[in-house]
């Protein structure tokens, strides 16, 4: 595995709406196998970020590639790649858990779409939800679900927004573990935003913390706690939210 394969690459994004700045220069890159966190406080940006990553909007200036090509040129052949999960989002609520699962199938285009959703169930232990209303689930099993879909295609890339939240300890605990299995196994590379200061610190090889649009800090979980020397990355994060920590001149490691 050659983990120095860049896989997605943002070079100083800006975002506007308005008078607004959501994304002030942002770049980093995610290489074959990495998972980078993408952390920061409500109106960071971090949601913007994932916009522009998918493609739903256009940066106000600055570039995206992925695999090497930019998205705007190559956006169809690139998202066959890539794949999202949210904890905030729902699929259709009115279908069985395997026939939502077999709509994305077909549309991702899914070879033998039977056999891979039962493996994605038996990986994240949902099988006994197969035949289970969407709309009835509760919202870790959801998280699962989303989880699931967001697996049929085998992505190169996952975006994950805050995958683990509503999940109880044990089956976070088996999210976590599952997702640095996929990255050990097969070079999956992953950008991850969380509250969950586990996530980061357990999934996450680097970070990235996102402040007014601005990177505060970037490097390992521990290098980025460390350098503001706050005794964890949770202790950071509510330092900034809580205003104990002056974001304005600081710069990235």
């Amino acid at each position: 595995m050659n983990h120095s394969t860049v896989i997605l690459e943002a070079d100083k994004l800006v975002k506007t709406f308005g008078d607004s700045t959501a994304l002030d220069g942002l770049s980093f890159q995610v290489t074959k196998g990495e998972s980078l966190g993408l952390l920061g406080v409500n109106g960071a940006g971090k949601t913007t970020a994932m916009n522009l990553l998918l493609g739903l909007t256009t940066p106000t200036s600055g570039t995206i590639r992925m695999f090497g090509k930019d998205l705007w040129k190559h956006r169809i052949e690139i998202l066959k790649q890539v794949n999202f999960s949210s904890a905030y989002t729902s699929l259709p609520s009115n279908l069985l858990v395997w026939q939502n699962l077999t709509v994305f199938a077909r549309l991702y285009g899914v070879a033998k779409p039977k056999q891979r959703i039962e493996e994605l169930l038996e990986l994240l232990d949902i099988t006994h939800l197969r035949k289970s209303v969407t709309g009835t689930l509760s919202a870790g099993e959801s998280t699962r679900v989303n989880l699931a879909k967001a697996l049929l295609n085998e992505p190169r890339l996952l975006l994950l927004d805050e995958p683990t939240a509503s999940l109880d300890p044990d089956i976070a605990d088996r999210v976590r573990k599952l997702l640095r299995k996929l990255q050990a196994e097969r070079g999956l590379s992953i950008l991850y935003t969380s509250h969950n200061m586990r996530d980061i610190e357990e999934v996450c090889d680097r970070l990235i913390f996102l402040h007014g649009g601005k990177v505060l800090a970037e490097g390992t979980p521990g290098e980025v706690h460390e350098r503001f020397h706050r005794s964890s990355l949770e202790d950071l994060f509510i330092g900034v939210a809580r205003g104990e920590i002056d974001a304005i001149g600081l710069k990235p490691l």
